[in-house]
């Protein structure tokens, strides 16, 4: 099958949706079909797959509580245009197209089979209120709707209209569950360690809750240490952390691929303390697969992954003094970490990718007419719109490419 992949997120910009595109791309790759991906990216020299175009540079905007690098604009439509006329795609496969975007421009100008999977969180958008009729008529081209979670299905079942099959995100598990520690850390001997990896400098991730549960467990665990992975300001952290616990936190810094699995296999516990705004929660998946186990706030979209306390411990979103405790009681028992690393690993066996990746073909084989035309490009995507629809998309084209 030839499948066309679109990626809304400047790829050069680590981010879950990206990541997600990336997987499924190199998966079916593997399996024997043809994928292509058309994305974004801030620099076009950027190293990447060689099946991977890049469709020019996007512009950061506001969006699911962080920025996104977003594009559109009547330069987009034209690589978009050629990217369909070269790939002969039997489906296309976008990823968040309500947004302006280059998922948006593909569902406006494909003509063929599409699928889309959907992956914001925020039930209540007054942005997506807003944009969702506007953008509705090209929705509706979407042949299968995916949805990374009940709550992402939520998302477009009340502003976009219509339903979706729900396929979480992936990860592959052996990546994860297999291979070195980080030098000096090892599970249940350098410890007790505590990591977190996120964007740090993004409220939404909780860190700051995080660092006063800290408090807690210094005062029952002297010695144990906070390992902070990902991005932002590490003048500014630093500057939050506080003379307290300055010898008690480590920061690592953005990590690799292979570096982040040797961080989640090297920790005593995961901690994700994050307020709001996930949908699923890919990391929870990966450190079940590194056998590490999880504390982490009681989000829909986590307790979902960890089967409602089953596989992790939960606790009140923004309650640093629960939080605390919950830490200190799982350093304390080694029996159950080591019950929850156990459990873990099973449940992350049903996320992995060569799992997931066939049932996304199964939505593809549902959409794709046997014997049909290929995907092409519609010259003119407003011509059977309503008057205020054509208006509306040569508004939309005029806005300026990033």
């Amino acid at each position: 099958m030839r499948i066309g992949l679109v990626c809304p997120y400047q790829w050069d910009v680590p981010g879950g949706v990206q990541y997600h595109v990336r997987d499924l791309a190199r998966t079916l790759r593997g399996m024997g079909h043809h994928v292509e991906v058309l994305t974004p990216a801030e620099h076009e020299d950027s190293p990447a797959d060689d099946f991977v175009t890049f469709a020019g540079r996007a512009v950061p905007v506001p969006y699911n509580g962080s920025m996104a690098s977003l594009q559109f604009g009547p330069l987009s439509a034209a690589r978009v245009r050629r990217w369909l006329r070269d790939g002969h795609f039997d489906v296309v496969h976008v990823h968040e197209p309500a947004p302006p975007s280059l998922s948006l421009l593909v569902c406006m100008i494909a003509e063929g089979p599409i699928v889309a999977t959907f992956h914001t969180a925020f039930v209540r958008s007054k942005v997506l209120a807003a944009w969702g009729p506007v953008v509705r008529p090209w929705l509706e081209r979407i042949s299968g709707r995916i949805a990374v979670s009940d709550f992402a299905r939520r998302v477009q079942v009340e502003h976009l209209g219509g339903d979706a099959v729900i396929i979480p995100n992936g990860v592959h598990v052996a990546a994860f569950a297999d291979g070195p520690t980080l030098p000096g850390l090892r599970r249940g001997v350098d410890g007790p360690t505590i990591g977190f990896l996120g964007r740090f400098d993004e409220p939404r991730k909780g860190l700051p809750v995080l660092l006063d549960a800290m408090h807690t467990v210094l005062r029952r665990h002297p010695g144990a240490r906070l390992l902070i992975a990902g991005r932002g300001d590490a003048d500014e952290l630093t500057a939050q952390i506080g003379e307290d616990l300055r010898a008690s936190v480590s920061l690592l810094g953005e990590l690799s691929e292979e570096d982040k699995g040797a961080f989640l296999r090297s920790v005593d516990v995961y901690c994700a303390p994050n307020l709001l705004g996930e949908s699923f929660g890919v990391i929870l998946i990966e450190a079940l697969a590194a056998g590490a186990p999880i504390v982490a706030s009681d989000l829909d979209a986590f307790k979902r992954v960890l089967e409602d306390g089953a596989a992790g411990v939960l606790v009140r979103r923004g309650d640093a003094a629960a939080l605390g405790h919950a830490l200190c009681d799982l350093l304390d028992d080694p029996g159950r970490r080591a019950e929850l690393s156990a459990r873990g690993a099973e449940v992350a066996a049903g996320y992995d990718w060569a799992v997931l990746a066939r049932r996304i073909l199964a939505v593809y084989e549902t959409v794709v007419l046997p014997g049909g035309p290929p995907v092409g490009a519609d010259d003119d995507p407003a011509e059977e719109l309503p008057t205020a629809g054509r208006r509306a998309l040569s508004s939309l084209l005029r806005w300026g490419d990033g």
